[in-house]
């Protein structure tokens, strides 16, 4: 086999082939308008009978564009990010852009500056941010870069132009359709305090309960775990007689826990508490009982976040105002009932 079979095909023996010059190959490519069609057909069949790919590299010298963005993530290994992570890869490639990924443990000033210094040498044209937590975002904002950035995961509330599912909305929702099931008070297990959208959770449910005239209970706390949420069953089965009837846990995995938690203590889910989950990950529905929970439109949130940073790289102005709210929906199952008649005054 001779070394020009074992290269890579180039532009010019594609231009070859197919009789044409190296410039018509190119305005191909570039989908030109001024090529003949019959000139355009031949040169896209020479173009697949070889294989070419275009040089990226070459490319981007030649158009001061590498068509690379960047994404910086943590806690990949939790549904929410992992589920943004892939919806931001998967949009960013539906409108031909590579996407070069940096994962962090932790989201510091010194990690974050790290990652951006990394993805200017790279020569990315802009970057998105998973930062759900608020030292990430304050971190973030104090930190300059030589492109735009988004951060996406981040509840509301924040400068910096975002893109997130509406977490108080969803937790309006979770905790009006307890109230409307004839549950007097709602009790909430809510995620680490230092994440943005587990306090965006949190002040929804205290915002539905107040709303209507009811006192919020205690509120309890896990780390987006099965065993903080197993724990924190362990701690409200013993409130089961003493008021207790409906729990809004701040995602599904934790749901996940309390279920298992509930049900050793002799507690039966729904008909002695409801639990309602956020989140809807894949295994919800095949929960013991399958759980009510809020599914996150996470496909929406890596389209528009991908959308906003190329109308910020472009300089075009935005679709919709920063930030950009997704809206979440409730998904009932058998964890939840009409536990009683509705009572008066229930905003729904």
């Amino acid at each position: 086999m001779s070394p020009a079979q074992l290269r890579p095909p180039t532009m010019a023996d594609v231009a070859r082939r197919a009789g044409v010059s190296h410039q018509t190959v190119s305005r191909v490519l570039g989908d030109h308008p001024n090529v003949r069609e019959e000139t355009r057909a031949r040169v896209l069949r020479v173009i697949e009978e070889m294989g070419y790919r275009r040089n990226s590299s070459a490319r981007a010298l030649a158009t001061r564009r590498t068509r690379t963005l960047g994404v910086i993530a943590s806690d990949t290994t939790l549904y929410g990010p992992a589920s943004t992570l892939f919806a931001l890869e998967e949009a960013a490639r539906a409108e031909g852009y590579l996407v070069s990924t940096v994962s962090l443990r932790e989201l510091t000033m010194a990690t974050l500056s790290e990652a951006l210094d990394h993805l200017s040498d790279g020569g990315v044209e802009g970057v998105v941010a998973i930062a759900p937590q608020r030292s990430a975002v304050d971190a973030l904002g104090e930190l300059r870069s030589p492109f735009p950035v988004v951060v996406v995961g981040s509840g509301q509330g924040i400068d910096i132009p975002s893109v997130g599912v509406d977490q108080r909305l969803g937790a309006r929702l979770a905790t009006r359709h307890l109230l409307a099931a004839g549950h007097r008070r709602v009790w909430h297990l809510a995620g680490p305090e230092d994440w943005l959208e587990a306090a965006d959770r949190a002040a929804g449910w205290r915002a539905t309960l107040e709303a209507a005239d009811i006192e919020p209970p205690l509120l309890l706390r896990g780390d987006w775990s099965p065993l903080s949420g197993y724990r924190a069953g362990q701690e409200l089965a013993g409130w089961v007689g003493r008021g207790l009837t409906a729990v809004f846990v701040a995602n599904d995995q934790m749901a996940l826990g309390v279920l298992r938690a509930l049900r050793e203590a002799g507690v039966r889910t729904p008909q002695d508490v409801a639990v309602v989950g956020f989140d809807d990950i894949p295994e919800s529905e095949f929960f013991a009982p399958p759980l009510t929970t809020v599914r996150q439109d996470f496909s929406a949130v890596g389209k528009r976040g991908i959308a906003l940073l190329l109308e910020m790289i472009e300089g075009r102005p935005p679709g919709a105002p920063s930030p950009i709210a997704i809206e979440p929906q409730l998904v009932v199952r058998a964890s939840t009932f009409p536990h009683a008649a509705q009572p008066e005054g229930v905003p729904l």
